[in-house]
């Protein structure tokens, strides 16, 4: 039995020092099959995302470094510190302040930005808040080589500059993209000069569309979380495909770095621009010649709208190119040259960006109806603002008012048109008069909250109302009422009341009475400030 047991143990022997043998071999290095198959999965396996140097070597050569220097006088009356005769470095401060006292006193003030080359001639694009005010504009290409550079024009509107250096060679340029094909989520690159260290590159998608930051009217921006920071000012934001899609301008910032919220200027608008500054030296922007305000949803329900969009005109500028022409005040502008109008800074970007002396279609409604018109834009005065939101209580949203000093700008809130290039008011009909006809009644007690009175000689002394402004005045506001909180005041004049015209303190009760009768929620009226300026305002009859 013993003897029969010898075979099987001596071929599990066997089978052990095969085994054996076979780990031996490859623990020296023998060639493996499996260990082959596995390193070359290994090695196709990518180590992290796809790499984007090859695309940002590109471009790098294009992105430059704009320095900056600014005479600055000293503050007339400012004390200069007594300094001991033979202290250490009397001199220095003797050389500092030896025009003390003198107009002429001054020191220089320098700041860094960035830029790009948009063609091998020399055009160079950045901010105009990085050479703003600026003396002298020098250029630092990446490879370390300076150029002066001479300004050839800027537009404020837009926060945008061109610039022009002489090279000797074809200067590396990069093109602008479409940024209308951009998307929320796409990836994006941001090349600048943060804080001065020289060409950096970041990466990030892009978050948002269309943000409004108050910065200036036309604000259309790119949001995007790649890092940009202090420096980063009228640097390039490209596409995958190597295309400048953006002009990175802003970011909020509490701590003075990136948090990831950056904004660039979209090359939709960039670009045209651009052409502009470098054509003429100068935009040159259509003008419609009207002051509009957003849609709210009380001024929706007022006309019967269906949803809230559109921009509402509230006054036209006279001498502008629709003056006594086919848009009138109360219109709701709903398409523009065929686009879309859903908001009220569409309609503002829209018209700049479309050239002066074109003939475009109009579609709006008037009087709860829809009606297409023709118009032929003038051209918009760059001291001048396109259009304005009139209403105080519904004006612009107050965004972008973060902390960091460098590239979040101002506001630019669009000043209102002067009172001479005001159209006149509707007139009065039915033989009233201005001064105050009032239909039989002189004061119409608590409307809505205000106290009705005639608008004569009296009045217009009182609150300084213009002569061209027609309709009654409001004597008082019933503090907490409806009129109050749309920033009614005493000295306003109610012109219209549901696109009629206002005969009399009287004839506002009767008509506010009527939309009642008519299931009414809302009464749309037409107020005008003392010195002229127009505004829509819905309020809720009950």
């Amino acid at each position: 039995m013993t003897a029969r047991l010898f075979p099987s143990i001596r071929r599990l022997l066997a089978t052990v020092s095969c085994a054996v043998l076979s780990l031996s071999v490859a623990a020296t290095g023998a060639p493996s099959a499996a260990r082959a198959a596995s390193a070359a999965a290994i090695a196709a396996t990518p180590a992290g995302p796809k790499s984007v140097a090859d695309l940002a070597e590109g471009l790098l050569d294009a992105v430059v470094n704009i320095s900056t220097s600014q005479n600055v006088k000293d503050d007339e009356g400012a004390p200069a510190p007594q300094v001991q005769e033979g202290a250490p470095f009397q001199d220095l401060f003797d050389d500092y302040y030896k025009g003390e006292g003198k107009d002429s006193r001054s020191h220089t003030v320098s700041s860094l930005g960035s830029g790009f080359v948009i063609d091998p001639a020399g055009y160079i694009v950045t901010n105009n808040h990085v050479i703003e005010g600026a003396d002298d504009i020098e250029v630092i290409f990446p490879k370390g080589n300076k150029l002066k550079a001479k300004l050839i024009g800027t537009d404020v509107k837009t926060d945008l500059s061109l610039l022009k250096v002489e090279s000797k060679v074809p200067l590396k340029a990069v093109s602008f993209g479409d940024s209308r094909k951009i998307r929320i989520g796409d990836w994006v690159m941001a090349i600048g000069n943060p804080f001065g260290l020289g060409g950096s590159v970041s990466i990030g998608i892009v978050s948002a569309r269309g943000r409004n930051i108050n910065a200036g009217p036309y604000d259309n921006f790119i949001q995007t979380d790649a890092a940009i920071n202090k420096g980063n000012s009228g640097g390039p934001l490209f596409n995958m495909y190597g295309e400048v899609i953006g002009i990175n301008t802003a970011i909020i910032s509490p701590s003075g770095g990136s948090i990831g919220i950056g904004f660039s200027v979209p090359s939709e608008i960039a670009s045209t621009v651009i052409d502009q500054l470098k054509q003429y030296g100068e935009t040159r922007r259509g003008w419609l010649g009207v002051r509009v305000q957003p849609v709210t949803e009380d001024i929706a329900a007022s006309l019967g709208l269906d949803k809230i969009a559109g921009a509402l005109v509230s006054g036209i500028v006279k001498g502008g190119p629709v003056e006594n022409g086919p848009i009138r005040t109360g219109d709701i502008i709903m398409t523009f040259d065929g686009k879309p109008v859903a908001e009220m800074r569409d309609l503002l970007r829209l018209v700049a960006e479309s050239p002066t002396g074109k003939e475009v279609a109009v579609e709006l409604i008037r009087d709860g109806k829809p009606l297409t018109v023709t118009v032929k834009l003038g051209r918009l005065d760059d001291k001048a603002d396109p259009a304005t939101p009139s209403d105080p209580g519904e004006s612009l949203p107050d965004g972008g008012q973060g902390e960091d000093g460098d590239i979040m700008q101002p506001d630019e809130q669009p000043m209102p048109a002067p009172q001479e290039e005001m159209q006149p008011l509707p007139e009065l009909k039915d033989g009233a008069s201005g001064e105050g006809a009032t239909d039989g009644e002189e004061i119409a007690g608590d409307v809505l909250g205000m106290i009705l009175g005639p608008l004569d000689e009296a009045a217009r002394k009182e609150f300084g109302i213009a002569k061209t402004v027609n309709g009654v005045v409001v004597e008082d506001v019933v503090e907490g009422s409806a009129a109050a909180g749309k920033g009614i005041v005493r000295g306003d004049t109610l012109v219209e009341v549901a696109q009629t015209a206002v005969k009399g303190a009287g004839t506002v009760a009767e008509k506010i009475a009527e939309l009642k009768r008519e299931g009414r929620r809302n009464a749309l009226l037409l107020v005008a400030s003392p010195n002229g300026d127009l505004r829509t305002v819905a309020l809720a009859i009950e």
